[in-house]
C-alpha cells in the first residue's frame, strides 16, 4: 500500500514540476517579444527547485534538457541530479529501514 502512495506522490510532484518548468519557458519567450504589453509572471528559480526537491527533479531536468530552458544555469544543471540523488539515497534508507 505505501509504495501505490509513494508512486502516487511522484507521479503528481512530477507532473506539476514539468508544467511549471514549461509554463516557466512559455512565460519567458513572451516576455522576451517586443510587442509584448502585459508580462507574463515567471516562476522564481527557488520554486523550481524546491519541486524538483520534493520528487519532481528528475522530470524536471529531462524537460530543461528537451525544450531547452535554463541550460545555462549551473545550479539547475548540477542542483537537480544532486537532488536526484539525494531522493534515490532518502528512498533507499525508507525501503532498507522501514
Amino acid at each position: 500500500m505505501r509504495d501505490t502512495y509513494i508512486l502516487l506522490w511522484f507521479i503528481c510532484i512530477s507532473a506539476i514540476g514539468v508544467l511549471m518548468t514549461v509554463y516557466d519557458k512559455l512565460a519567458a519567450v513572451h516576455n522576451g517579444k517586443p510587442q509584448a504589453k502585459h508580462k507574463k509572471r515567471r516562476v522564481p528559480e527557488r520554486t523550481l527547485l524546491l519541486v524538483g526537491f520534493f520528487g519532481a527533479a528528475a522530470p524536471m531536468l529531462f524537460t530543461m534538457l528537451c525544450i531547452r530552458h535554463k541550460t545555462r544555469h549551473k545550479k539547475f544543471m548540477v542542483g537537480l541530479p544532486l537532488e536526484m540523488l539525494l531522493q534515490a539515497a532518502i528512498l533507499l534508507c525508507f525501503y532498507r529501514y522501514f
